[in-house]
């Protein structure tokens, strides 16, 4: 089938994580971020808050806290996509409603409201030519970035993503092969995938170790590393504040 250019552009998005000198404009910033708070929302309750991190210093801060990643601080654009349970809460105190304390359930809807904001800014970059990249590590060091940034109780910081104008040698690169779509896709319902499939969603990455040799070492440099665990660590912290009794 032919592709339209909304198909074909979110082929083709792949991460960037070196940018130019050029400046991303106030226009620009502006269609991103109303592209952001466009996106489907659970009841048009939008839980979500984003950062516009523009203070260098804190940007600097950022790119230490955040498993030490400089392009953070090169970045020209720099926002943070808060799961906000918090803003609904003052509503209703405000309104003199008899309200429930927040669970796990209304942390996971406001993530999933943060997530789908994030990507509706990364689309609306990567249709101005604004390259993106997806910062999971704004996670860590829960007692650090809670009190850097301010955040109030129930809410959590769920993806930071930077943006900024792709170098020609990035823009050259390769995107990285995603999986074939029926080691993906189920139909109706989950199914566990075989041997022979398991060993397929990862056969393109290969390129000349063997499948046990890759695993080994993508387990140990990913899954089982000291930032991922240190993510699992400050999500704990964060889950516990819905976890209260009611009150």
């Amino acid at each position: 089938m032919n592709m339209n250019d909304v198909i074909r552009e979110l082929n083709e998005r792949k991460s960037i994580r070196a940018f130019t000198d050029q400046m991303i404009s106030a226009e620009e910033r502006d269609a991103i971020l109303n592209a952001a708070v466009q996106a489907p929302t659970a009841g048009n309750q939008q839980l979500y808050a984003i950062l516009n991190i523009t203070d260098q210093s804190l940007k600097n801060r950022l790119s230490e806290t955040c498993d030490h990643q400089p392009m953070i601080a090169r970045a020209k654009l720099v926002l943070i996509f808060c799961a906000d349970c918090s803003r609904w809460l003052e509503l209703y105190k405000e309104a003199g409603c008899d309200f429930r304390t927040p669970g796990t359930g209304d942390l996971i809807l406001a993530c999933e409201d943060a997530c789908i904001a994030a990507q509706n800014a990364v689309t609306a970059a990567w249709s101005l030519g604004i390259g993106s990249c997806y910062i999971g590590d704004i996670l860590e060091n829960v007692e650090i970035h809670q009190k850097l940034l301010h955040l109030p109780e129930y809410t959590m910081p769920v993806c930071m993503v930077i943006f900024g104008y792709p170098s020609a040698e990035v823009m050259n690169q390769l995107k990285p092969q995603r999986a074939d779509l029926d080691l993906i896709v189920h139909e109706n319902a989950y199914h566990s995938l075989s041997s022979q499939q398991l060993r397929r969603t990862v056969q393109q990455r290969l390129h000349g170790e063997t499948f046990e040799q890759w695993t080994a070492a993508f387990c140990n440099r990913k899954y089982d590393s000291s930032f991922s665990r240190e993510m699992s660590r400050s999500a704990d912290i964060y889950l516990k504040q819905f976890q209260k009794e009611d009150r």
